[in-house]
């Protein structure tokens, strides 16, 4: 039995903005060093995070394994660089985690014989680039139960819920919470700040609540068009007392192990949610969660049904606030064990990568495409 090592490649748009980017760090820091070789390929060294991906000492290529379709008189050519740069590295596997629909990566790896598969990351399959992609694909990974859908004549491929470190991602793990007026009730929630994201929904909802014992962290790059809009109706919602806007931060636990309640209130609309990781991350920070009742979404909430609330609706969203809120100490400590509890039952890191190391194996099996 041959006891070389499957090389792959994980290639991601930037470890910035990528959503994904600290699921990609922790599957390439979980896989047996002993059977794989792994390199990352990304199109930025934006971001602090960046540093954090770098000091596992992978080889990183700053190099974009995507091209833009025009000019097409030069697109074959763009594409075929991208093939040598897969060839010339000796890849078997390229597995893409990037959010777009585009296939040149995909093409390239198929004109030098590289596997490649991708994981599909959020919601919508409206256009034919999308079906140009999942064709030219040896393999997809889904992540939430709806997506099968999008590939009803594609065999090769599988549901692996994203993963989870459930002991980084422990109120246990957390010595220096952030310090917070313990008279008060604290909302927190973590997202890039995008009109898709719906936070105006959660600000109206505690406006509509006229309780000023609430108080709400945002935290997520606020320094863009949405952001500022977002400032502003606070400001004319008269709740600059009670809200607050953190911007970015590389480690949230601290705001997590600090706060009452978790909202998530994204949209119906747009690219909406594939499996949202900060939502799983403050289900096993232990505390209780709320999420709009969208795809991705209530996938993750499947068995919490009462913890979902319709999308857009800031009066539903006001009035599970005010449930929560209500509760004495012990319940809502109850909610946040029991969601911790299953997300060490459904969405542990260790199962992510054996599942990923198994699928790896049998991708270069003789017959197994």
């Amino acid at each position: 039995m041959s006891t070389k090592k499957i090389r792959i490649l994980f290639t991601i748009s930037n470890f910035n903005t990528a959503g994904s980017g600290k699921v990609v760090y922790d599957l390439v820091r979980g896989l047996d060093s002993s059977k794989f070789d792994v390199e990352i390929a990304c199109g930025s060294d934006a971001g602090a995070f960046f540093k954090e991906v770098a000091s596992l000492g992978l080889p990183i290529h700053i190099f974009e394994t995507k091209t833009p379709y025009k000019p097409y008189f030069s697109l074959l050519p763009r594409i075929w660089a991208i093939s040598k740069f897969y060839k010339a590295q000796n890849y078997d596997i390229v597995h893409s985690w990037q959010w777009s629909s585009d296939w040149t990566e995909a093409l390239a790896a198929r004109f030098v014989g590289v596997k490649w598969l991708y994981t599909k990351k959020a919601m919508g399959f409206n256009s034919k680039h999308w079906h140009i992609k999942s064709y030219l694909a040896h393999f997809i990974v889904t992540i939430n139960d709806e997506m099968r859908g999008y590939f009803p004549n594609k065999q090769q491929q599988a549901l692996i819920p994203l993963g989870i470190d459930t002991n980084y991602y422990s109120p246990d793990a957390v010595l220096k919470p952030i310090a917070v007026d313990a008279t008060a009730f604290h909302v927190i929630t973590v997202a890039n700040l995008v009109p898709v994201k719906g936070i105006q929904v959660l600000m109206e909802a505690i406006h509509l609540l006229q309780d000023s014992t609430i108080r709400l962290s945002i935290l997520g790059d606020c320094d863009n068009d949405y952001g500022h809009d977002m400032m502003a109706l606070g400001q004319a919602l008269g709740l600059q007392n009670q809200v607050q806007f953190l911007g970015k931060q590389l480690d949230v636990r601290p705001y997590i192990k600090s706060a009452d309640l978790y909202v998530i209130p994204t949209l119906d609309e747009g690219r909406k949610e594939g499996m949202p990781m900060a939502l799983v991350e403050a289900m096993s920070m232990g505390i209780p969660v709320l999420g709009s009742d969208i795809t991705g979404i209530n996938f993750v909430l499947s068995d919490f049904k009462h913890l979902l609330f319709e999308a857009g609706n800031p009066e539903a969203l006001s009035l599970k606030i005010n449930t929560i809120k209500c509760m004495d100490v012990e319940a809502r400590f109850k909610i946040g064990q029991d969601l911790r509890v299953y997300c060490q039952a459904h969405f542990t890191m260790e199962a992510f990568i054996t599942a990923h190391e198994e699928l790896y194996k049998t991708l270069l099996k003789d017959g197994a495409i």
